[in-house]
């Protein structure tokens, strides 16, 4: 790259362009946020390196360098949008399908996907982004620290909390879902027994108004 930098940076690009966009929506919650982000993030890289001697460029770690750029746009987007409306439905980072999964299996893939959106968006930005650069992107510790330039025990502290955070969320999720599929079924039986015709007493006098035990006097 520090070579031909059109030729490297377009090998940058398609290295790191799945991690940074993976990293994006996580982060932001929508689809065509997490775009621009990345498309801002990989211009604000290209400008970088255009400034860039060739030592700089060669002891340059990609990913996290990449990362780095990316979370500070990702920063700055919400300092510019205060008032941002809470995102939408998550969908999966946008992986190649597999050619043997089922549909079943997709489903679940993106039902998790849109699951996990919902919880990490009730998250702190700063626990967000350490859980989702730890959790979702692979990196390590070290390198975390060094994206969010914070110390080591910050970036573990965020995690750690943000990973209790998470699963308490999770839980209150599936204790909100159980009441209301119990609601559910209780309206449903409630609304068959209303509906049910009673039955005649098949060894009953057709006159005499006798019903059985499912549904009336006898």
């Amino acid at each position: 790259m520090a070579r031909d930098l059109d030729t490297g940076f377009e090998a940058l690009y398609e290295a790191y362009r799945g991690a940074v966009f993976s990293t994006a929506l996580r982060l932001c919650g929508r689809w065509a946020e997490a775009e621009d982000l990345s498309a801002e993030a990989f211009l604000r890289a290209y400008r970088a390196l255009c400034g860039y001697g060739p030592e700089r460029i060669a002891e340059l770690r990609p990913r996290a360098w990449l990362l780095t750029i990316l979370t500070n746009v990702w920063r700055n987007s919400l300092r510019t949008a205060a008032r941002r409306p809470p995102p939408g439905p998550l969908e999966d980072a946008p992986d190649p399908p597999d050619p043997g999964e089922e549909v079943e299996d997709t489903a679940t893939r993106h039902e998790t996907g849109r699951e996990l959106a919902g919880l990490l968006a009730e998250l702190p930005h700063a626990q967000r982004a350490a859980v989702v650069l730890r959790h979702v992107t692979d990196l390590p510790v070290a390198e975390i620290a060094t994206v969010l330039s914070l110390p080591e025990g910050t970036v573990k502290s965020h995690i750690s909390r943000g990973l209790a955070r998470l699963r308490a969320l999770r839980t209150e999720q599936r204790t909100e879902q159980h009441t209301e599929q119990h609601i559910e079924q209780r309206t449903e039986q409630r609304t068959e027994r209303r509906t049910t015709p009673l039955r005649p007493d098949p060894g009953a006098d057709p006159g005499s108004g006798r019903f059985d035990q499912r549904g009336g006097t006898r």
